[in-house]
């Protein structure tokens, strides 16, 4: 019996909408029992896109927090409705689309907020991944078969040779909101945490200060970064709420050292290095 996860990578995903599109072709108007009936044309988001913005003009990046049911370990869903909710072998959580009939109150039982309610049908739904496909002998749901990017991954985690376990094998990744303590099939790299960045020019000739390294210490590590042909360097993947010390040395020109709180990510602008 194989075991399922879900794969996420944030860093390669672009915000295309693709998946959600798919997951919609796939789910809406078509009855799939005994996994699900039909998703409504509205007001479902069984592949929910979070848009978050960050930094500050002019350094800001958009990430794209996808969050689909997570099919936890723990599912508070199963766990208090267990004659409507149940949890596959393989690790997919079901609603039964015959039994949970006229339960709304299932919904409030996930504190991912991610089933929803099918007021025509009485009915709340969710993410399968696509179970009905995978038992028909397809290798893996709709969002990842569209995804362009490849910013979605889905495997065997009981199969060692599986890419998604080894991914997960010798990369850092993490649950979406690991103080639920639920776990689950769906996983995470490159969450985004707080950036660090800011662009270099030297003094002297008023020109972009390329090739300088940069150091950041703090909340128990040290990183180096080199400035690009534009001056600009940048720390990503930072804890939150930390202080950091930031230093700049070039041979010929004054050490520079900024302390910064990762309270928000932090554009520091132009940081100017003076000729000695």
């Amino acid at each position: 019996m194989s075991r399922y996860a879900l794969l996420i990578d944030m860093r390669v995903c672009n915000g295309c909408y693709a998946c959600f599109m798919a997951c919609r072709d796939e789910h809406c108007g078509n009855d799939h029992l005994p996994y699900s009936a039909a998703q409504p044309y509205s007001g479902h988001f069984w592949m929910r896109i979070i848009e978050r913005e960050r930094g500050s003009y002019p350094r800001v990046k958009t990430a794209y927090i996808k969050v689909p049911c997570m099919h936890c370990d723990d599912a508070p869903c199963v766990a208090q409705y267990p004659d409507q909710v149940y949890k596959r072998p393989d690790g997919i959580v079901i609603i039964d689309p015959v039994k949970a009939k006229g339960a709304k109150e299932i919904l409030d039982s996930c504190p991912y907020r991610v089933i929803f309610w099918n007021e025509e049908a009485e009915l709340p739904q969710k993410c399968t991944l696509c179970a009905h496909l995978l038992d028909a002998g397809w290798e893996e749901p709709r969002c990842v078969e569209i995804c362009p990017t490849k910013a979605l991954l889905f495997g065997d985690l009981d199969d060692p040779e599986s890419e998604v376990s080894k991914r997960l094998a010798e990369s850092e990744a993490e649950v979406f909101h690991p103080e639920y303590g639920l776990k689950g099939g769906v996983w995470y790299l490159n969450m985004p945490k707080r950036f660090i960045a800011g662009s270099l020019v030297f003094g002297d000739t008023d020109k972009c200060a390329g090739d300088v390294v940069v150091t950041l210490a703090g909340s128990g590590e040290t990183r180096q970064a080199t400035s690009n042909g534009f001056g600009d360097f940048e720390f990503e993947g930072l804890d939150k709420d930390k202080e950091y010390i930031l230093e700049v040395k070039h041979p010929g020109y004054r050490d520079r050292n900024v302390a910064v709180y990762t309270q928000i990510d932090k554009y520091l602008g132009d940081i100017v290095l003076e000729k000695l």
